[in-house]
């Protein structure tokens, strides 16, 4: 790798958040791909774009011939083949945290570069293969996962329903009010909820009349949110439909 390319670090220079490479004393020269990619994963994310500017500066600013393109596809070459390398590595690698690290770092640059890729060298390169290759394993354990949390959530659900005969829905209904009063030998509530809706849901979900769906907006104001101020809107069971009182068993001796 040729360090012609970018800005050394001056001796003596013990700045800590130096965007320049090497060392701050004697470095071998021939390891500077090293020093390159252990500034390239140490600067904060939010210096990348710096990093890439300062160092086209100095590039441009020592050859005449350079360019722009040139410094780019030197820099997206160095950046890809270590992606690439590093995509390659087994999961089951001891420093595979340190890796998939490095390949987040290594991807921000090349979101970075593609930015400013004006000739389309990435288009048609393996790094960005790399990536998406590596971005599409991602989605497919993440469709995985949810597939199985979708398993779980949906092993309790069952098409069949209870069907109510035609005009007793509100019987039904009236007997659910009931057993929300229901009360423990303690005096606790033998079925609490926060709130009317899970009654309703139910109702709905699991319940036809006449093998027709309840209409969740229709039973409503018989469930009021406040029984203490049900409200305007509140309606009570009418008194044809009370045909079933629960009551407490008597207590066996």
């Amino acid at each position: 790798m040729s360090a012609t390319y970018f800005k050394s670090r001056s001796r003596f220079d013990f700045e800590k958040d130096t965007l320049d490479i090497g060392n701050p004393l004697q470095w071998d020269r021939s390891h500077f791909s090293k020093h390159f990619f252990k500034r390239v994963f140490a600067i904060p994310e939010d210096r990348i774009e710096e990093f890439y500017q300062r160092h086209l500066a100095y590039y441009l600013s020592r050859h005449t011939d350079g360019t722009d393109e040139i410094f780019f596809k030197y820099f997206w070459s160095l950046i890809e083949r270590q992606l690439k390398v590093l995509l390659g590595k087994d999961v089951y690698d001891k420093n595979h945290p340190r890796n998939e690290r490095e390949i987040v770092r290594l991807q921000k640059f090349t979101a970075m570069l593609i930015s400013y890729d004006r000739w389309n060298i990435h288009k048609s390169n393996d790094a960005v293969i790399a990536q998406q290759e590596s971005e599409i394993l991602a989605l497919k354990q993440e469709v995985t996962n949810l597939k199985a949390d979708l398993r779980k959530a949906t092993a309790l659900e069952t098409e069949g329903y209870i069907n109510i005969p035609e005009g007793y829905r509100n019987v039904v209904l009236h007997l659910h009010l009931q057993m929300q009063e229901l009360k423990t030998p303690e005096g606790r509530e033998l079925m609490f909820s926060q709130t009317q809706s899970v009654w309703m849901k139910m109702i709905c979900k699991y319940f036809r009349e006449g093998d027709k769906e309840i209409n969740y907006e229709t039973i409503r104001r018989y469930f009021p949110s406040d029984k203490r101020e049900p409200g305007d809107k509140h309606a009570d069971i009418p008194a044809k439909s009370k045909l079933f009182t629960i009551n407490p068993a008597k207590k066996r001796s």
